[in-house]
């Protein structure tokens, strides 16, 4: 008797589900109106995010560690991070990233089933070892490409290069216009086109897609397609938690109380501002150590400076004019000698090099037309023109300057700073129009090696009392679910 045939059935065909789950409901009828104000009532969910991404990227370098070493996201720290992702959806949700719901979202890291809009990730057994060094920068530079076309990017800003302003201006991503395109339809027709909700779900669900896999929670590579619609393909792997006593016992047993984000957040701020001191002192520490002349000066970058006016000057330079003169606060115990050394750029040239008081300096060229240094940060020199006459004399007559040089070649002024509001000046010798040299700025900064020191002590410091609270915080929210919890 032949054997039985058992048809076969072939799955059908259909987007593969990735551990990352993005699910949302567009909360119809809503208020033709009240997108106009949803980001000024987001703003208190705005302060409390900006501390909550902070300990995130702290937990980002302790999961990080954890995976590198023994394979595992720790559960508490995942748990946390995937309610700030959480969170952060629901904010984005509802006043910028769709205006899909007029609720206001809840202010907790925990899923809200009633809520329109839910994240999910499924929790890793394992985790590769080897690709965790790469998959959060490399692997996934061509996924933060696409969710920079959607989400925009960059600064507006200018400058100037020469004679030519250069202008820099960021750009709005798609996310942005289909949400005012969103708004107006709403404003003026009562109804939110579905079929732009769809695409600005698609995109939304991509983004925070890749920000699970930056955020080192799965090593499945995110696709590149665009899932639209409210609900996620991903719901066959990741399903929304069920209130039953296990996952109300799991609940337990990693919950994240008020107390314990705070906690989280204080530690995670501490060991933020330790970074900052350890970085500043050890940027000091090889300044004082490297970067010093023969002669013991910390040099600047010479730059070139020119005026068709008859003088050069910076603006005030401000070393305390009042107050208790305390030593250990005093211009020089900071500064030690300062120097300053021009160049004339023409062979023949004879220049002036003169620091002096605000005041004198300011009466001395108050007809006088001359060019005032605003900026030497981008490489090239700006300045504020004041138009006049010549002087009523060479700089080198006047006699209120406290430390002065003239002649051709290299001159090198050296000055012992004090307490005052101060002037540097450059001219030509004989007061003559056309002033162009090249200049840098020199002191010993004797206050370096021991301000390097403390800022690196306390760093440490701050690193240990932040460490500690975070781990604290951590280990607290990973107790194991008490009896009393599983009784219930």
């Amino acid at each position: 008797m032949p054997e039985e045939m058992v048809p076969v059935t072939t799955p059908a065909a259909g987007p593969v589900p990735y551990p990352v789950r993005v699910d949302a409901e567009l909360d119809e009828p809503l208020s033709r109106w009240l997108w106009l104000v949803k980001w000024f009532l987001a703003i208190p969910h705005f302060v409390v995010l900006a501390f909550l991404w902070i300990a995130f990227a702290v937990l980002w370098v302790v999961a990080f560690f954890a995976i590198l070493f023994t394979g595992r996201y720790p559960r508490a720290v995942f748990d946390f991070d995937v309610g700030v992702l959480r969170w952060s959806w629901r904010v984005s949700y509802y006043a910028f990233g769709a205006l899909g719901t007029d609720r206001y979202p809840p202010f907790t890291l925990a899923d809200v089933p009633d809520y329109p809009a839910h994240l999910e990730v499924q929790y890793p057994d394992h985790l590769s070892r080897g690709l965790v060094l790469v998959k959060w920068w490399l692997l996934a530079i061509p996924h933060y490409v696409v969710v920079g076309l959607f989400v925009g990017g960059g600064t507006s800003d200018t400058w100037d290069v020469g004679d030519q302003t250069v202008v820099q201006v960021g750009w709005p991503g798609l996310i942005s216009v289909l949400v005012v395109v969103a708004a107006v339809v709403l404003a003026f027709t009562g109804a939110y086109p579905r079929a732009v909700f769809d695409f600005l779900l698609g995109m939304n669900r991509w983004g925070l897609r890749v920000a699970g896999y930056a955020s080192l929670m799965t090593d499945a590579y995110p696709p590149f397609r665009l899932d639209m619609g409210g609900p996620d393909p991903a719901a066959s792997v990741v399903a929304a938690p069920a209130p039953t006593e296990a996952v109300a016992a799991t609940a337990v047993g990693h919950r994240w109380t008020g107390g314990r984000i705070l906690a989280l957040v204080l530690g995670a701020l501490l060991a933020l501002v330790s970074a900052g001191l350890l970085l500043g002192g050890g940027a000091a520490l090889w300044a004082d150590q490297v970067l010093r002349d023969d002669d013991g000066y910390l040099t600047s970058p010479t730059r070139a400076l020119s005026t068709g006016q008859y003088a050069l000057r910076t603006e005030r330079i401000d070393l305390g004019d009042s107050g208790p003169e305390v030593s250990w606060a005093l211009p020089d115990r900071w500064l030690g000698t300062v120097r300053l050394r021009a160049t004339p750029t023409t062979e023949d040239a004879t220049v002036f090099l003169g620091i002096a008081r605000t005041s004198d300096v300011s009466g001395y060229l108050s007809e006088a037309g001359y060019a005032t240094i605003t900026d030497l940060s981008r490489g090239t020199a700006t300045y504020r023109e004041h138009p006049g006459g010549a002087p009523e004399s060479p700089p080198a007559d006047q006699g209120f300057w406290v430390s002065s040089v003239s002649g051709a070649g290299t001159q090198t002024l050296a000055w012992e700073p004090e307490r005052g509001a101060w002037t540097v000046v450059v001219m030509n010798a004989d007061a003559a129009p056309g002033v162009a040299v090249r200049a840098d700025l020199a002191a010993t900064v004797p206050a370096l090696g021991w301000l390097s020191v403390s800022l690196l002590v306390a760093g440490v410091a701050l690193l240990v009392v932040g460490g500690v609270v975070v781990v604290l915080a951590v280990v607290s929210a990973s107790r194991p679910p008490t009896a009393q919890a599983f009784s219930r």
